[in-house]
């Protein structure tokens, strides 16, 4: 059997699992309402949370940057591809984040990867949370680390696997907010576990910036954590900011460490100086158009309530992630192109993302929504949403 023959057959066998995986064209730029394989629609699947993707202050600072130092960076940070742009973005999400210090990565994934591999190996252990997003399981795993997990959020059984961890460093390593389930990680009572126990904390707060936090500054804001408490922040760059890229934030012998010995930070060319002076400006429009904040919070609570009315099974979620969970593979799928035919493009997410039987809608609300796109949303919701997974 030739290697296409082995390939089709699990391709085939994929498909008949509800378990495949399409791409759409798409050919407008992110927004409310978005072009997709030549159609126009309204999108509930971005990422842009606040809607900053598009504005004409960061596209200008893209333009302005790209003449001055072109479209590419040249080389890593650690041969010249280092910019002035790249400095002061790290500057500025260092004070963001209350921290000493910033590090920028290419994405988020390689984030993660160069921080866990870097600090973990033989003889340590990483402890890590069952819904945690997949590059933090793959870090995980090539750290060559112990690898335990624990129930989603729950705090005495890490508890436990710390009792009976041996030596070598410990890693807790969490979502800030869960990308699938939209709820936050109870950070509290998990640093308070690591610092009873020898161990620290990392989180991924790629859902959590911009959007958590009385200034957009993420979970460890909200939650009023120091760098002791939880030394080690990853937060990325093309969600809430609207732009590409990713960072780790924390003390300056965090960041020397990484610097020094983080594969995914030294072997990859830089992100391009453009796009960090793009960031720049999307980190100022942060602080001084906090209205794109309270629109989103206003358009969450509308459309929680407009679910519960109509009885849609809404998960737990305060947070612009707004998961319906329908169950079975082939439900979600047939409701999502349900809402597709009419024009509205959510996203089904299915297993591996998700358990088997925990599939869902997961839809997505930002800034440059409205009230009328959320009503929309909800009318057409219940057209298509059938009565057998609506709750009481």
């Amino acid at each position: 059997m030739s290697l296409d023959d082995e390939l089709n057959q699990v391709l085939v066998a994929r498909r008949e699992q509800q378990l495949y995986r399409e791409r759409y064209v798409s050919e407008s730029a992110t927004g409310a309402e978005v072009i997709i394989d030549g159609r126009r629609m309204l999108g509930f699947c971005s990422n842009d949370y606040l809607g900053l993707a598009n504005h004409p202050e960061v596209i200008e600072r893209l333009h302005d940057a790209s003449r001055h130092f072109g479209v590419g960076s040249g080389a890593s940070h650690l041969v010249y591809g280092h910019s002035e742009e790249h400095h002061q973005l790290e500057l500025e999400l260092a004070a963001l984040t209350g921290r000493a210090r910033a590090l920028l990565f290419s994405t988020g994934y390689m984030a993660n990867l160069g921080v866990i591999t870097a600090l973990l190996g033989r003889g340590d252990t990483v402890f890590e949370d069952r819904l945690n997003h997949a590059s933090l399981i793959d870090a995980g795993v090539l750290s060559r680390a112990k690898f335990k997990r624990f129930a989603h959020s729950n705090v005495p059984q890490l508890q436990r696997s710390l009792q009976q961890a041996g030596d070598g460093r410990r890693l807790v390593v969490v979502d800030g907010v869960f990308s699938m389930d939209g709820d936050l990680a109870p950070l509290p009572e998990l640093a308070a576990s690591c610092q009873a126990h020898g161990a620290h904390l990392m989180i991924d707060d790629a859902h959590g910036f911009g959007i958590i936090g009385k200034h957009g500054g993420g979970c460890a804001e909200h939650f009023q954590l120091s760098t002791e408490e939880l030394p080690i922040i990853v937060g990325t760059l093309g969600k809430a900011f609207g732009t590409f890229g990713a960072f780790v934030a924390g003390s300056d012998a965090l960041i020397e460490t990484l610097i020094q010995f983080s594969r995914s930070y030294i072997y990859t060319t830089a992100l391009p100086p453009s796009v960090a002076a793009a960031t720049r400006t999307s980190l100022q429009l942060l602080k001084t158009e906090s209205w794109r904040r309270d629109r989103l919070d206003s358009l969450i609570a509308q459309f929680r309530l407009g679910a519960r009315q109509l009885k849609l099974p809404l998960m737990d979620s305060f947070t612009p992630i707004q998961p319906l969970l329908l169950g079975d593979e082939k439900t979600a799928l047939d409701v999502s192109q349900a809402l597709r035919a009419q024009g509205i493009l959510v996203g089904a997410i299915r297993p591996p993302t998700v358990p088997v039987g925990a599939s869902r809608l997961r839809i997505t609300l930002c800034a440059n929504h409205n009230a009328e796109h959320v009503a929309q949303l909800l009318y057409a919701l219940d057209r298509t949403v059938p009565d057998a997974v609506r709750v009481e």
